[in-house]
């Protein structure tokens, strides 16, 4: 029976989660963001503030959906963030950008291009000057003026949530902006258990047990090897590799048992 209703709970705490998701979706775009152009004449100036706004929502949120026992989270090397201008992790969850978010006040996301023309999220996007991953040249250039305002920009490589049990396979597009703007990059690696939220998963289908959330930043992977004596898309290429490498060995061995 306390299972039973441990879970109902988890469901109810769940449910009322995206309700307050799509509500923040719908009012964020029609109340905050228009009052941030009218005070902030200039354009850097109205991102800065419009990314502070979604960090400390998405913070809200965090807190919220630990405070109702949806889920539970750790993070380790938060400290590594505070410089950090090219964050990659994986994608094992529809929230992992929330909590990246959460927890950078200047975050820049690389988002799908397809997300401008939905009209809940194309005010909050082009407001926080978030880079729309549309035609390739242009998401360099952009991810370039980004980091030059002092922006910190996330991409998870993958382009969607990584499938249960399966290798990471990272595509090309974050190597090319890293050696193209000479990026070192700061890797995430994000651990969820039991799955959640994933590509084939429903809200409604709420684990049997409460979610962990474990997030760790390591240090920042350099990327001059791939930039010196070698044409930037062979370094590309190379960068990918070792991203793939990286990636799958640190969640492996997370996956071993303690001896």
């Amino acid at each position: 029976m306390g299972n039973r209703l441990n879970h109902l709970w988890r469901w109810c705490g769940t449910a009322f989660s995206f309700a307050v998701f799509g509500l923040g979706g719908l009012l964020l775009p029609l109340l905050a963001l228009p009052l941030l152009c009218l005070v902030s004449v200039r354009n850097h100036r109205r991102e800065r503030r419009a990314q502070q706004v979604i960090h400390y929502a998405f913070k809200s949120y965090i807190w919220m959906m630990k405070s109702l026992g949806v889920l539970t989270y750790e993070v380790s090397g938060l400290e590594k963030l505070a410089d950090a201008r090219l964050v990659v992790a994986n994608h094992p969850s529809l929230i992992d950008v929330i909590f990246l978010v959460s927890m950078i006040p200047n975050a820049n996301c690389v988002v799908k291009g397809k997300l401008l023309r939905n009209p809940f999220m194309r005010g909050p996007i082009r407001v926080a000057g978030y880079v729309a991953n549309e035609e390739a040249e242009a998401v360099i250039n952009a991810a370039n003026e980004a980091v030059e305002k002092g922006h910190a920009l996330i991409i998870f490589p993958e382009g969607t949530r990584t499938t249960p049990d399966k290798p990471v396979l990272m595509k090309r597009g974050v190597a090319n902006v890293a050696v193209r703007c000479g990026l070192d990059i700061t890797p995430v690696v994000i651990e969820c258990n039991p799955t959640t939220l994933t590509k084939q998963d429903r809200w409604y289908q709420v684990p049997a047990r409460q979610v962990h959330f474990r997030l760790e930043i390591r240090d920042p992977i350099d990327v001059s090897p791939y930039m010196n004596e070698v044409a930037p898309s062979k370094g590309a290429r190379m960068l990918t590799r070792h991203l793939n490498n990286y990636f799958n060995t640190e969640l492996s061995l997370h996956e071993q048992p303690a001896p």
